[in-house]
């Protein structure tokens, strides 16, 4: 007999509500939740595919340990005592930074995964932090710390009420939006056309949302920086600069001002390949609309000038008057965020506290470039130890780096690695131990990362839809199992993690004068807190000491996990408002307009003004049945419109010999691959586009359905070589590259 069961979906950032029929214990469909107070119905393909996401028999069940060179099923007592006897001896002998930790994506999209790495990390102390960030969006943090003090204080397009939206290198009806998230992300932008607002969208590839534009502007891969400092220009030039109620809380307008006058849209148009009357209009219209947004993405990020363009970004909302203002660009208030502390200055931002060992990349926001993660292992030095022992939770990045090749034969140098993985993929299967977490239907559901980034504010919680299977292990036990062999105290309960984290939280929050709970007894509040388990304690005290909270009885109307349960489509917290200043934990307490890190790379910037690059440039491009690596290995997200095939321009075609359907060969610094070519005028005259996320042909692995159409993998055609300086994020976009047809035929296209 089959039943039903709510779910926050985990497979984009669109967080949509889902209702999944169940038969027995297996997710047998997926559809919308109408009630579900943030998505109201929304659904995508990948939703849809729930079920066969969540019964992938590819997926692990149990651990592996490596034996005599083999990985064998074993029991997971046999996998920690495994972990604790392959870290602790590297960690003693070489010291902590010894051990390199990589963190995927996927955390991000489960409870575990965003409540106990940060604990791992403390408690290893290890400085080898390496995340998916720095191939994707840690430009934006960094932009966001050096402007507002705080890394994840990131604005987000209030999509439901602006009248004039300008996106710039992201396309949302593909990707579902991206740190903005906002299930319905299509419905939003035709629903913003209907009441009439205008849509502007800045792509070399006519994407499908660029096919939605008012305006679409096929730009030269990796000039975003250029164009957009061109429109301050244009600003401060044409007196169009109206701050309005954001005046006292901005220093830097004049200095700005003097940076920005050499970007004249004549003087970049040749670079851009935008001529300056329309870099002129884009300006002009941005700031006569009555409420208007810029926001920016991955196509954005990826490239050279990456923090500048991020940056730039937030600048043009500010200097039209449309950062922190309805109908603009807002800070979300999530339900789990800290309890608001009084506005004034705070510690600021700071960059390059550290350095990585090789190249000297300085950190950002803790982390060191995954670019750097093979070099790290491989290369001695006199800076210190090389990385000798990995863990790697929910991350591949052999094919999501650049250079898989290098780092493939780098993995394999480890004296140990532990991977927590699903999957035996391309990295994991490197490891010496795989731990396996549970399927998502027998995982619970909390967005902590995405409500930080959500166009409306609401809370919502999911328990699991079904119960863990016999010999399954929850993954926040994994993790904290994994937590406990790491730093010594394998044995221990592992609630003991929880423990520890309430106690210090609590500790701390009744020292905080700001705080509901100043001077009340740490072991009273514990003492208080529900749930079934500890992260299900964490979320509640979580929620009682943030923004909505009930500051532990002192608001009875606030929120709590009971409260919660017992709204199972969530609660909606209301429109995003104007927060400012807050928000802001600069030294200056204001908004930093010209902070001196981007005022020391804008040269960088007027050099590229003279640099157009010969021959073809390449860029990536997002399917929406795709999410990076993940979901290859479901025949139901595969196939159709979702291959591996260059896109090649006609006019590039015939002047190469490529036809449509042919094998082409691409080489670039990191290497070369062979892949179909798709001519389509969907990209502009001189560039190509590879998707991210395929090469699933390397032995050892156990991805059946992935294997039958492997791909090629975008990023070993990269050497890992190329960088923005201030972030540390990979230039995967714009990048040189060599194309020419090869004489055999692929049949899979014909």
């Amino acid at each position: 007999m089959s039943r039903t069961a709510l779910r926050i979906c985990p497979l984009c950032e669109a967080t949509c509500g889902l209702t999944l029929t169940i038969e027995g214990t297996a997710v047998t469909g997926a559809r919308g939740d109408r009630d579900d107070v943030f998505s109201q119905g929304f659904i995508c393909p990948k939703g849809a595919s729930f079920g066969a996401v969540d019964g992938d028999p590819d997926r692990l069940r149990t651990p592996l340990v490596r034996q005599d060179g083999e990985l064998r099923e074993a029991t997971w007592e046999e996998a920690f005592d495994a972990v604790a006897a392959g870290l602790r001896p590297v960690v003693e002998r070489y010291g902590p930074h010894s051990v390199g930790v990589v963190l995927g994506n996927p955390n991000v999209h489960t409870v575990a995964g965003a409540l106990y790495p940060p604990v791992l990390m403390a408690g290893l102390r290890t400085r080898s932090v390496f995340t998916a960030s720095t191939v994707d969006q840690m430009p934006k943090h960094v932009s966001s710390g050096l402007l507002y003090g705080d890394a994840l204080a990131i604005p987000v397009p209030d999509l439901d009420h602006t009248d004039h939206l300008l996106l710039i290198g992201a396309n949302p009806l593909e990707s579902n939006g991206s740190l903005c998230t906002a299930p319905d992300f299509p419905g939003k932008l035709k629903a913003l056309k209907a009441r009439g607002g205008t849509l502007t969208v800045i792509d070399p590839r006519r994407t499908r949302t660029a096919r939605l534009a008012d305006r679409h502007v096929a730009i030269r891969p990796g000039t975003d920086a250029l164009l957009l400092a061109a429109m301050a220009y244009v600003l401060f030039e044409e007196d169009l600069v109206d701050l309005g109620d954001l005046a006292p809380h901005v220093q830097g307008v004049e200095e700005l001002r003097a940076e920005v006058r050499d970007f004249t849209p004549e003087a970049v148009a040749d670079a851009c390949d935008v001529d300056a009357g329309t870099i002129r209009a884009l300006a002009r219209e941005l700031a006569a609309a009555p409420t208007a947004a810029v926001y920016g993405r991955i196509g954005s990020c990826t490239v050279p000038h990456g923090t500048l363009a991020s940056w730039l970004v937030d600048v043009l909302n500010i200097l039209t008057g449309n950062l922190d203002r309805p109908g603009g660009a807002l800070f979300p208030q999530a339900a789990t965020d800290k309890t608001p502390r009084p506005a004034g200055p705070g510690h600021g931002f700071a960059l390059g506290r550290w350095h990585s060992r090789v190249s000297r990349h300085p950190e950002a926001k803790g982390e060191l470039p995954l670019s750097a993660l093979a070099e790290e292992i491989d290369t001695a030095t006199a800076e210190g130890e090389p990385i000798r022992a990995l863990v790697a939770v929910a991350s591949n990045p052999v094919l999501s780096a650049p250079d898989g090749d290098r780092l493939d034969k780098a993995l394999d140098s480890l004296d140990f690695m532990v991977s927590v993985d699903p999957y035996l993929n391309e990295t994991s299967r490197h490891a010496d131990v795989v731990l396996p977490p549970p399927p998502p239907s027998q995982s619970p559901h909390h967005d902590f990362a995405f409500n930080t980034l959500a166009v409306r504010n609401q809370v919502r919680y999911t328990r699991a839809a079904v119960p863990l299977e016999p010999g399954r292990m929850a993954e926040s036990e994994i993790l904290a199992r994994l937590i406990l062999a790491a730093t010594g105290m394998h044995g221990a309960d592992p609630s003991a993690v929880d423990d520890l984290v309430i106690g210090q939280t609590l500790g701390k929050a009744v020292k905080e004068a700001h705080s509901p709970v100043h001077g009340r007894d740490p072991q009273e509040l514990a003492g208080r807190l529900t749930g079934v388990s500890g992260p299900e304690r964490r979320l509640d005290m979580m929620l009682r000491l943030g923004p909505y909270g009930d500051g532990f009885g002192v608001r009875p109307d606030g929120l709590t996990l009971d409260k919660l349960l017992a709204h199972p489509h969530g609660i909606d917290l209301g429109p995003l408002k104007s927060r400012l200043p807050q928000p802001l934990k600069t030294v200056s307490g204001k908004v930093e307009l010209l902070p001196e890190p981007i005022a020391g790379d804008l040269p960088r910037l007027r050099e590229a003004m003279r640099y157009r690059p010969d021959g073809l440039v390449l860029i990536g491009r997002r399917h929406l049945r795709s999410n990076n690596s993940w979901m290859h290995n479901v025949p139901a997200l595969t196939g159709g419109s979702n291959r591996c095939t260059l896109h090649i321009h006609p006019a590039d075609a015939e002047r190469l010999g490529v036809r449509d359907g042919a094998a082409v060969r691409l080489k670039g610094a990191g290497g070369e691959v062979t892949a179909p070519a798709e001519v389509t005028d969907a990209v502009r005259p001189g560039v190509v586009s590879l998707p991210h996320g395929w090469g699933h042909d390397r032995p050892g692995t156990r991805l059946g359905h992935a294997a039958t159409d492997p791909g090629v993998n975008v990023n070993q055609l990269l050497d890992g070589s190329l960088l923005d300086p201030l972030s540390g994020n990979a230039v995967l976009n714009g990048v040189p590259i060599e194309v020419t047809p090869v004489s055999e035929k692929i049949t899979a296209l014909t």
